[in-house]
């Protein structure tokens, strides 16, 4: 009896710190959105919101590791569940640096603002890589609360789509540095946005990693996708 008890409650201690992670995606998930937003509509008070919110993503992360330091030193777990304590702490280390993307974007947009970079710059499309790294990290996240090795596969081949959406956006601002030398700097301020976003999808990216890690107990970064494939299966 007292051996289940302690199992009861120690998988009570990884229910609640993998709440923790999923509300921090949660937060992360609407600092991308409203970063972009800001952005696509000229706010300077989105802009800014999301940087105040940068300090309560920051929090979470010492409060989350702190949790995670506390569950390994007191029930010294092996095998698997070792592997997902690992995971979370390496999962909530992207999300932090996802949000730290975000406020990124946010700072850009208000020096962008400021600046009076005009409007006809192709702005509004980075929505598209916005939605593609924001939806990404997402299902990254719903995998990882269901430990689903089969999303998390699907997650590493969709991370291209970000890439080919950045390098199309590139050469979109490239011919209109070309066409008008005065859009030089605002088009490096949006391709330093673009950038951004690759990184969130990224950081999607490197969750979906960590699930196969968990589940199967291989280690899949800098792995080939046709050697993961046959990993999961």
């Amino acid at each position: 009896m007292p051996d289940k008890h302690l199992s009861t409650q120690f998988d009570s201690e990884l229910t609640a710190v993998s709440a923790e992670v999923m509300e921090l995606g949660g937060l992360v998930e609407a600092q991308i959105l409203h970063a972009i937003m800001a952005l696509s509509e000229f706010d300077v008070e989105i802009a800014q919101r999301v940087m105040r919110n940068e300090a309560r993503v920051n929090e979470m992360e010492v409060e989350i590791d702190r949790d995670i330091s506390s569950i390994i030193g007191r029930r010294q777990p092996t095998a698997r569940d070792l592997r997902l304590l690992i995971a979370i702490a390496k999962t909530t280390a992207n999300l932090e640096r996802a949000g730290d993307e975000a406020e990124k974007i946010a700072r850009m947009v208000v020096s962008i603002i400021n600046d009076g970079a005009p409007r006809s710059l192709p702005s509004l499309e980075l929505r598209v890589a916005a939605d593609l790294a924001s939806g990404l990290l997402r299902k990254a996240l719903d995998a990882f609360a269901r430990l689903d090795v089969d999303v998390a596969l699907s997650i590493l081949k969709e991370d291209d789509l970000i890439d080919k959406e950045f390098d199309g956006f590139v050469r979109k601002l490239v011919t209109y540095m070309m066409e008008d030398p005065r859009k030089i700097s605002a088009s490096l301020d949006l391709l330093f946005l673009a950038k951004a976003l690759e990184r969130i999808g990224d950081h999607a990216k490197n969750i979906a990693e960590f699930i196969i890690y968990v589940v199967k107990g291989a280690d899949v970064r800098h792995t080939p996708i046709s050697t993961i494939e046959s990993v999961i299966k």
